[in-house]
């Protein structure tokens, strides 16, 4: 078993105190409105950077593609307006940069309602959100045990608050994400709006955010085909929430996190068929969804109450696609099971090939199908393995054929295990590690789901909280590009013990194990991943136009700005390929709908 590793913890409510931290028990519900205190710099400055800066509160739009320091001064050239171009129904983003050589509190950030030149107005559609500094380390060697200490440790701008007004500090940076969610109702033209820069002193400021909406529809996330995988963690809300597991109360504070979820267009809802399949990989293992239990005359009987629950409560968030069932093979072989004799749990070794394996799985498989059948969900339903040897996975397949041959199976794949078996339902590899171009052709012509996936493996492209922020939006293109119905990522929200100031964890790089914070707080990465799955389904809808229109150029020129991103290494140019791609799709999208 992966042993739990302390690190040194920051006050998450109140004042920052000192190197010693009270335990993160008592620092948990987090009200939405309620702030913490970030964690010091780690980066030590001889602040020479803000002797040339100037009294006051200076503001600047800045690129979205772009971390910024807390503790230095930009150094930049002022840019007062951003000009935003986007589909109705898209949500879009700018970054504001906010620094000052003095402490200045109360500061606002507010965006008026978009206004078109025919005086027709947009509602409510853009805010700010201030972003907070985590703390977060460097790649590496990527997997593997890591001490805080053996990694340089920075701030890292990540997480969107939801305060209404920031105090900001002395010498330090601030960051603010603008959001434009354009109405699937708005009227095509330009809009504009003010972005207001206020505080309790001192003069208020207004840059100018102009927004040129492009008269085609986006399709809602539930119509979208992009398949997103990211694996959902509901044992982690229940700790930060301090609810107990699997009560009404946890339940109610997983919803609004798992909205953000399907809000992104997620087709996979993450279950477990027994004991925590990762072998507490996590900070805190994964609850049983199935109670398995031993009766006293030997037979088995097994209790889906749970699993139907979380089933039923996911697919009504609007995420149906598919359930994932793990796993036929922990990572340990460790499975359990209550004695009806004695009300306690055993564990079992259950390797793959071993009486054992087919004595406590057969006859799980054939109950959890007739369950399936009842509930209609067997089509949907997937056996799911994660990066298991090939001959636990080959045995594992057979006893499935054997058992239950009506459920399909789904699994990670850095093994081409694709090769040997060409029929599974759902697959992933490994991105460093594509599938065969031939196979990919394969699959996609006999409606095979295929998508490649992300982890502490490789580091480009990645959503650490290190990574560039463009990372995440180029996922989308990438699949785009080389063909993949998608993307899988292993985990939303497995929060490490204190999420909203330090990413770092045990065994993987800093913000491998969550991309959104708790009490539903987005995240940069969220925003571009959401970004980089618009522009995917845009490019889909797109394409279909512009063949209906047979107008070969524009095809041509499109996908000649997509071949360009079918790369999975980090190479110079990549940011720069994106951009131009972004803006060639939004420039056809506008002569398309003229």
């Amino acid at each position: 078993m992966i042993a739990k590793r302390q690190f040194h913890r920051f006050l998450c409510l109140g004042l920052f105190t000192s190197i010693s931290f009270p335990a993160f028990s008592q620092l948990q519900q987090w009200d939405k409105g309620q702030t913490f205190v970030e964690a010091p710099d780690p980066v030590k400055t001889d602040g020479q950077s803000w002797n040339s800066v100037k009294p006051g509160l200076h503001a600047s739009f800045v690129s979205i593609d772009k971390r910024y320091a807390k503790s230095e001064a930009p150094g930049i050239a002022i840019e007062k307006a951003v000009h935003l171009k986007g589909w109705k129904g898209e949500r879009l983003s700018a970054q504001l940069l906010l620094w000052t050589a003095d402490s200045i509190p109360g500061v606002k950030v507010q965006v008026t309602e978009p206004v078109g030149a025919n005086g027709r107005k947009l509602g409510e559609s853009a805010y700010a959100r201030f972003e907070r500094y985590i703390i977060t380390d460097t790649y590496g060697p990527g997997c593997g045990w890591r001490k805080p200490g053996d990694f340089p440790a920075s701030l890292s701008p990540d997480m969107l608050d939801d305060l209404t007004s920031y105090n900001l500090e002395k010498k330090k940076v601030r960051p603010v994400w603008i959001t434009v969610d354009i109405p699937r109702t708005a009227a095509k033209g330009t809009y504009n709006a003010k972005v207001q820069v206020t505080a309790a002193s001192g003069k208020k400021q207004e840059l100018n955010l102009t927004l040129d909406v492009i008269d085609l529809t986006l399709p809602t996330p539930a119509e979208w085909i992009f398949h997103l995988d990211q694996w959902q963690h509901p044992a982690t809300i229940a700790r930060v929430n301090n609810v107990p597991v699997w009560s009404d109360a946890h339940f109610a504070a997983m919803e609004p996190q798992m909205k953000m979820l399907a809000s992104l267009g997620q087709k996979v809802i993450t279950a477990t068929l027994n004991k925590d399949p990762w072998h507490v990989q996590t900070l805190d293992p994964y609850e049983d969804m199935i109670i398995w239990t031993k009766e006293k005359d030997g037979s088995w009987s097994y209790d889906y109450k749970i699993f139907d629950r979380w089933v039923t409560f996911m697919m009504g968030l609007g995420i149906t696609k598919m359930i994932n069932c793990y796993s036929i093979v922990p990572w340990n072989n460790e499975i359990h099971y209550k004695d009806a004799t004695t009300g306690k749990f055993v564990d079992v070794v259950a390797k793959p090939g071993t009486p054992a394996f087919t004595e406590m799985w057969e006859p799980f498989l054939k109950d959890f199908v007739i369950h399936l059948r009842q509930k209609g969900w067997l089509e949907k339903t997937n056996i799911a393995l994660d990066e298991r040897n090939k001959d636990e996975m080959g045995l594992a397949f057979t006893l499935i054929e054997k058992a239950s041959p009506a459920l399909s199976v789904s699994y990670a794949d850095n093994q081409k295990t694709y090769q040997r078996y060409p029929n599974s339902r759902d697959v992933s590899t490994a991105v460093q590690h594509p599938i065969d171009s031939k196979d990919l052709a394969d699959r996609t012509a006999r409606g095979l789901n295929t998508t490649f996936y992300v982890y502490c493996g490789n580091n480009f492209p990645n959503q650490f909280t290190f990574s560039d922020p463009a990372e995440s939006a180029y996922m989308g293109w990438y699949a785009m590009a080389a063909g993949y119905n998608g993307v899988l990522r292993w985990a939303f929200n497995s929060w490490v013990e204190n999420p909203l100031v330090d990413s770092r964890f045990r065994t993987w790089p800093a913000g491998d194990t969550y991309i959104v914070y708790p009490q539903a707080r987005s995240s940069i990465r969220y925003e571009r991943l959401l970004e980089g799955i618009q522009d995917y389904e845009k490019v889909r809808a797109l394409k279909q136009l512009l063949e209906q229109k047979q107008d070969k150029a524009q095809l041509g020129k499109l996908n000649a700005a997509i071949a360009k991103l079918n790369n999975n290494k980090r190479h110079d140019g990549w940011n720069d390929d994106l951009n131009a791609a972004k803006k060639i799709l939004n420039d056809i999208s506008a002569s398309v709908a003229k």
